[in-house]
């Protein structure tokens, strides 16, 4: 079975070198309508596509000036506008999307679409529409994907499902969460900046025979569901974990506080 390689080096800044012989991921972002982490400006910087799903907009323009109180906000909007804003504009503020407009940024209303979140929307975009993006080893990054309602949580989860055959990552300022498709044994390599708190988890699905290495309490061909037992308050002990299921399962680990 084929090794799917992760590392999360896309939480530390652009000079710092991939974890092993992991070749250099390119990414896109895209900004969901929940509060932007801390650590936003570093994957805008890392990103080749920046895209605002709806609300996202008004928490770019927004958030980004809050994380430079020193410098202008006027400057830092400008430096910080999105390449396309997607969505079905029912969250956006006016004058945010008169904003980015004069700016030249380009705007998708898809309203007409109501069976499909924003986030979708946006991965699909990045799929189908994108010819000048390399996505031979293309990482999404989901920031706002976690906090706020509970509905709009899973519906993030199930678009890693949906789309389950690309590297999408949905982040918060205090955790990640990606999936691990049964199609593959997996080796994660831990940051500086994550842990030491992880879980893998069933959803969708049980998952009969999950088995790991590097963690604190590791699974030998252990089943998991809900119900019974699931993989939560894990800690990470290596720097290099392991996981191989018969059921595709989400990884979710901590991100540290400075």
């Amino acid at each position: 079975m084929e090794v799917m390689r992760h590392a999360s080096t896309f939480l530390l800044p652009s000079s710092a070198d991939p974890a092993g012989d992991i070749p250099s991921p390119a990414y896109a972002l895209v900004v969901l309508n929940q509060r932007l982490p801390r650590f936003a400006p570093v994957l805008w910087d890392r990103a080749k596509l920046r895209i605002c799903a709806d609300g996202g907009a008004n928490r770019v323009f927004d958030g980004m000036p809050e994380l430079f109180p020193d410098e202008d906000p006027g400057e830092i909007r400008f430096r910080y506008k999105p390449d396309i804003i997607k969505g079905d504009m029912d969250s956006i503020r006016g004058e945010v999307m008169d904003y980015y407009s004069d700016l030249g940024v380009k705007i998708v209303d898809e309203s007409h679409d109501q069976d499909t979140t924003d986030l979708h929307k946006c991965i699909a975009f990045v799929s189908d529409c994108t010819p000048n993006l390399d996505k031979s080893n293309l990482r999404i990054l989901v920031v706002g994907a976690l906090g706020g309602r509970f509905d709009h949580e899973v519906g993030n989860i199930n678009v890693l499902y949906r789309f389950s055959n690309k590297r999408i990552i949905l982040l918060s300022d205090d955790c990640l969460i990606y999936l691990l498709p049964k199609t593959h044994w997996h080796e994660i390599h831990i940051q500086s900046v994550e842990g030491p708190h992880c879980g893998l988890i069933p959803v969708g699905a049980p998952a009969s025979a999950t088995t790991t290495s590097g963690l604190q309490w590791n699974l030998s061909d252990t089943e998991m569901h809900f119900g019974g037992l699931v993989s939560t308050s894990n800690i990470v002990q290596d720097e290099k974990i392991t996981v191989r299921s018969d059921t595709d399962i989400l990884w979710t680990i901590s991100i540290r506080k400075p």
